[in-house]
């Protein structure tokens, strides 16, 4: 079984899974996938490379700061969210904080309590520097309620 050839294990492409019912505490740094079911009260960083992807499902639950690729909310996350590729905030999402992104999607009933601020075109800009006069920036209490 675990000797033979050809049998992928079914981890093999950089899968994480946060379950319900788990508790991580501490700054998380991945690559490959990150879902999120449980909750991480820390920052979670993506290393190296631009392939790296957070889901933040509808339980799921971060405390703390994200900086990641490309990020999907549909839980809950206090802190800011700092995103050089895409940003999905989806039906149940409510972010305490500021969102920076380069390309948002938000679905009818997400909530943002903080800015979006737009970080202009991939790869050019730092997403650890302090924000420019020239970034675009909507102060949002609630988007999308219905």
């Amino acid at each position: 079984m675990w000797g033979k050839k050809g049998n992928a294990m079914a981890f093999s492409n950089n899968h994480t899974l946060i379950s319900r019912g788990t508790k991580v505490v501490g700054d998380l740094h991945f690559t490959g996938d990150l879902q999120i079911e449980g909750t991480v009260e820390g920052n979670i960083i993506a290393d190296s490379g631009n392939d790296a992807k957070l889901v933040v499902a509808e339980k799921g639950s971060v405390q703390g700061e994200i900086r990641v690729p490309m990020v999907i909310i549909n839980g809950n996350v206090t802190g800011n969210v700092f995103s050089s590729k895409h940003v999905e905030l989806a039906a149940k999402a409510v972010v305490e904080g500021n969102v920076h992104y380069q390309l948002i999607e938000m679905i009818k009933g997400a909530q943002v309590n903080g800015s979006l601020v737009y970080s202009g075109a991939a790869g050019t800009k730092k997403l650890s520097g302090p924000e420019s006069a020239d970034e675009s920036k909507a102060d949002v209490k609630a988007v999308a309620n219905t």
